[in-house]
């Protein structure tokens, strides 16, 4: 089995506190993209960033509050942590 196969395994059967710990999560990761992307100043290339990652972060938590099947809240869980952590490695390191 593939990682992604059996992490996802692991979050079905615990689907309640995954989701709950996934929200967390992902929540503070793309509060702080939002961090390092607003202080390189506030352009239109960081606003069109921030509002990439807020709507990552946005439809995650949707999908989780509104029951979507839990492989499309997996993925967009995943999505959104690596949009994430690509702008913090963007905005911290090569910008």
């Amino acid at each position: 089995m593939t990682l992604y196969q059996t992490t996802f395994e692991i979050f079905n059967k615990n689907y309640m506190g995954s989701a709950a710990m996934a929200v967390i999560g992902q929540s503070c990761l793309g509060g702080a993209a939002a961090m390092y992307i607003l202080s390189h100043g506030t352009s239109i290339g960081q606003m069109v960033q921030l509002g990439i990652i807020v709507l990552a972060s946005i439809f995650a938590n949707t999908s989780i509050l509104a029951q979507m099947k839990h492989k499309l809240v997996f993925n967009l869980i995943i999505l959104s942590s690596l949009l994430s952590v690509l702008f913090i490695f963007l905005n911290g390191f090569v910008l």
